[in-house]
């Protein structure tokens, strides 16, 4: 049998399958306010989530609720080492209960990329604390991620942190 009624769906034939090629297209429509943006407003942009960077990490190492939960969104999801899921309210609790409690908290190797209305944060970050899972002194890499509302507001969503695991360390 020959025409479109003996062709059977085969990956291997195909290697960009329908949802491959949407989630591609998706992806270049999101990140192109970006790339038409002039140099200055991206530069801007970046500077933009610095700075919401830095008040996050004050807000932690002063327990500041009230900068945190301006930067946090509603519906954030907070995903913590251990794998914890916390809400907005959780994260908010724990640090007002002091059961949350940083006393150095250094940033390195700082990244932010843009996709359309959200940010991507990637660092590593050397940390001395307790939560309320134990002692969290250590090496992390975290990521964090912010959308901007329809205001222009940006405010966190969503965070997942994990430790750097040194080579012959375990856990």
């Amino acid at each position: 049998m020959t025409g479109p009624a003996s062709y059977s769906w085969n990956p291997v034939r195909r290697p960009w399958a329908p949802r491959t090629v949407v989630t591609a297209l998706l992806l270049a429509v999101c990140a192109v306010p970006l790339v038409g943006m002039p140099r200055a407003q991206r530069h801007e942009r970046r500077h933009e989530i610095d700075h919401l960077e830095e008040l996050w990490r004050s807000a932690v190492l002063k327990d500041d609720t009230a900068a945190m939960s301006s930067l946090l969104a509603e519906d954030y999801i907070g995903i913590t080492p251990t794998g914890t899921v916390q809400t907005k309210d959780e994260a908010l609790a724990n640090l007002r209960s002091g059961r949350m409690h940083f006393t150095t908290l250094e940033i390195s190797d700082r990244k932010v990329r843009f996709y359309g209305s959200a940010a991507i944060v990637t660092s590593t970050a050397d940390v001395q604390g307790t939560t309320p899972e134990g002692n969290l002194s250590g090496s992390y890499r975290y990521t964090r991620v912010y959308a901007q509302d329809a205001q222009g507001v940006w405010r966190i969503v969503s965070f997942e942190a994990n430790r750097v695991v040194v080579s012959g360390e375990h856990h």
